[in-house]
């Protein structure tokens, strides 16, 4: 008998991820990102971030967040469609919205116990990395899937 899951339980406030993060037995894994059009260099990333630990948490750019970054073009998707999409994910086991630049904050709130990112970065570059390490948890960079980019995919469907 299959039970129907609704996405939007994993799609948490702070508050509530706080509370949860507390229930959570186990590690902790935690990464962030924009995710703007799911592709499969983002499902590898989450798949790899999953198998470092019991229970995974991204953290999603805001709307506000990826306009500061990436221009006022972007997102394509709106932050609750991006949740939305992450949370119907069976690896991911919550999501959180946060609205600033970086996820230092939520990552200083929830104290996960690996943080992971995809390999377009270094340990050094990785916010958070150093607290993280502190508090005795890991840093894991997962290696790049090849051919795969939101930026270069919005680029093909504009006709660049």
């Amino acid at each position: 008998m299959s039970v129907a899951l609704d996405p939007l339980d994993k799609v948490m406030s702070w508050e509530r991820a706080a509370a949860w993060r507390r229930g959570v037995a186990g590690h902790l894994v935690f990464t962030n990102g924009v995710f703007d059009l799911l592709h499969p260099g983002h499902v590898d990333v989450l798949l790899g971030a999953r198998s470092e630990g019991d229970a995974l948490v991204v953290g999603v750019n805001s709307d506000a967040s990826v306009r500061r970054l990436k221009g006022p073009e972007r997102p394509v998707r709106s932050e609750a469609e991006r949740c939305y999409v992450l949370a119907a994910l069976a690896m991911v086991d919550a999501v959180v919205v946060f609205d600033e630049d970086t996820p230092f904050e939520l990552i200083s709130t929830l104290r996960p116990d690996v943080l992971v990112k995809g390999g377009d970065y270094t340990e050094a570059s990785i916010v958070g990395a150093r607290e993280v390490r502190a508090w005795g948890g890991n840093v894991v960079v997962i290696p790049l899937t090849p051919g795969h980019s939101t930026t270069s995919t919005i680029e093909r469907l504009r006709g660049h």
